[in-house]
């Protein structure tokens, strides 16, 4: 694991495959972390640089103890593409990765070559779902991951998925203080529907078709609403996170896409 500072925090960062190639960098769900795409890495790495982070309050990054946007989490990906002296690298952000990723687009659009979109959305959530965060939130405070855990793998993994024990490992090794911060970061976070014809970017969608966190009719909307997007993929019986979980079936249309357009 390596390391890269901004704003006095300590950002985790992994990277894989040949130096001098074309730049990937992957951007991870609400509470995952980079591990999250070593599936995807393991077929793109022969032909790819691939960079993975830890984003504010999750991973080796660890908890953060002060607020902060998605708009603070797209210059905290940027920083890292300068602490690397990267000048151009294209994006796979899954769900608050897409929010992040997104936004990079929209600050330094001249950066970025290519993007790819997993079960994200461009607007924000009903008052339903932030209400159900703000009581995720306050569980959290009292007793951390302990009765949230294994409703949080059926709402993030999907039934059944056999990498679901150690993800519940690591929820239950996460701290209850400070958890506040990222999930006020996902409730308050602003709309940016009204500027996805300014991501211009070539672009390729992916959604789960039981995806009971983010609805596919918002994938198929921000599909809708790129310019340059290269196709919408309905990932079959895939729940939120479609490449960790199908990635036999997401690798080789995230292949195909990447070779077309990232180098």
């Amino acid at each position: 694991m390596r390391y890269f500072e901004r704003e006095g925090i300590r950002f985790a960062y992994e990277e894989s495959g040949p130096a001098g190639a074309p730049v990937v960098v992957f951007s991870h769900g609400f509470l995952m972390d980079g591990e999250m795409f070593q599936p995807n890495i393991a077929e793109l790495s022969d032909a790819f640089r691939c960079i993975v982070w830890d984003q504010r309050g999750f991973g080796a990054t660890g908890p953060t103890t002060r607020a902060f946007s998605y708009w603070d989490s797209a210059r905290d990906l940027i920083a890292l593409l300068d602490h690397l002296e990267i000048a151009s690298a294209s994006l796979v952000g899954m769900s608050q990765g897409g929010f992040l990723s997104m936004r990079a687009a929209l600050l330094e659009p001249d950066r970025f070559r290519a993007l790819v979109l997993i079960s994200t959305r461009s607007d924000i959530d009903g008052e339903e779902v932030q209400k159900s965060f703000e009581d995720i939130k306050a569980e959290w405070a009292r007793n951390g991951a302990t009765h949230l855990a294994q409703d949080l793998s059926v709402f993030l993994l999907g039934v059944d998925c056999k990498a679901s024990p150690a993800w519940i490992e690591k929820w239950m090794r996460l701290g209850a203080e400070h958890f506040e911060h990222p999930v006020n970061a996902l409730i308050s976070r602003d709309d940016i529907t009204s500027r996805l014809h300014e991501i211009t970017h070539s672009t390729l969608v992916f959604h789960g078709s039981d995806d009971i966190a983010i609805n596919p009719l918002c994938g198929e909307s921000i599909a809708a609403g790129l310019p340059n997007c290269k196709g919408f993929v309905l990932v079959d019986k895939a729940g939120h996170t479609p490449n960790l979980t199908h990635a036999e079936l997401v690798n080789p249309a995230l292949r195909d896409f990447l070779m077309r357009y990232a180098r």
